[in-house]
């Protein structure tokens, strides 16, 4: 790719995850479907808090997370994601910061709280989510910065960022920018709901060429295809992106063209401790490999790596450089 400084801009969501671990009846008894993502407003987050057991808070939100994945692995990443002026505030900033993540969105003054992420954790790591989100959904073409834009090889962008009308129109402008430089667009689909609500608009997305690089589970896929068949929704696929990722768990990932498919195996994995964060984390993996020239297997080996690290703990930030663990397994120099 052409010189950028930096690898990646990944725009999304700012928001402070509060993970704790929950049996499956705690789910049930408050509507909640496991494995899910949903949207809440304040009143039903002090509800959901209000059930959890003891929790612990970290910085989070999925383009953030992919973001601060990549300076781990010792790319050059910046985030774009709006808090407000709030101790939740103050603490994504730092965190992310403290990340090696470039960020200078403006915090808001007045208006939402800094949002925050509410997640229990079933005994088999299976993550179940409740976003409140509060400032982020506040993002808006504002704090798209043209210089920023037009400096990152790929500009990332959530699906979650689909919700909120301004934060639609945010993404967009983004995408404009980084094609009117050169420069490539990503978008990871989220989630399998997020996909039933915006179907239509992201297939137009793919196939009219706004996003250049799609991210995706398997679940995802063929919600977005609406079919049961995994390889009839890769047929698809193929038809439509230019570029696409693919995630299956334990069967493991993709990259498919409309010439090729190119997969490798999960990396393997002690214990599955807590699966937040495990397809950001894919995408920081794969995305560092991609920025650096690297052929699609390595890439998506790094993404696996990355994953598969990230499943065997709490939390969706890395606690160990993932840097480390790729130079001993012989990904990256």
């Amino acid at each position: 790719m052409t010189s950028s400084a930096l690898d990646v801009l990944a725009i999304g969501n700012a928001i402070v995850d509060v993970l704790s671990r929950a049996e499956e009846d705690v789910l049930a008894r408050h509507g909640m479907v496991k494995g899910g993502m949903a949207l809440i407003d304040e009143a039903r987050a002090e509800q959901v808090y209000a059930a959890m057991g003891p929790g612990t808070e970290a910085s989070g939100g999925s383009a953030a997370n992919t973001a601060a994945g990549i300076a781990s692995l010792g790319g050059r990443a910046g985030f774009v994601g709006r808090v407000k002026a709030d101790t939740l505030g103050t603490v994504f900033g730092h965190d992310i910061r403290a990340a090696g993540v470039a960020y200078a969105t403006t915090a808001a003054t007045d208006g939402p709280a800094t949002a925050r992420c509410l997640i229990l954790v079933t005994p088999d790591g299976e993550r179940t989510m409740n976003t409140y989100l509060g400032a982020a959904q506040h993002l808006t073409t504002a704090d798209i910065h043209a210089g920023e834009v037009e400096s990152a090889a790929v500009t990332y962008l959530e699906g979650y960022l689909w919700d909120p009308p301004p934060a639609k129109n945010a993404f967009l402008a983004a995408a404009q920018i980084a094609h009117g430089a050169g420069r490539k667009v990503a978008l990871t689909l989220s989630d399998a709901f997020c996909v039933d609500r915006y179907r239509g608009e992201f297939v137009d997305l793919i196939r009219g060429g706004t996003v250049d690089l799609v991210f995706c589970n398997e679940g995802e896929l063929k919600s977005l295809y609406e079919t049961a068949d995994f390889d009839a929704a890769i047929v698809a696929l193929r038809r439509d992106a230019k570029e696409a990722v693919v995630t299956r768990s334990e069967k493991g990932a993709a990259f498919v063209t409309s010439g090729a498919v190119v997969s490798v195996p999960a990396h393997p994995v002690a214990k599955v401790v807590d699966t937040t964060g495990a397809g950001d984390l894919f995408a920081a993996g794969f995305l560092t490999g991609y920025t650096r020239g690297l052929d699609p297997a390595t890439s998506l080996r790094l993404g696996a790596l990355a994953a598969g690290e990230i499943i065997g703990q709490m939390g969706a930030r890395p606690q160990r450089p993932l840097l480390d663990l790729a130079r001993e397994a012989g990904l990256l120099s």
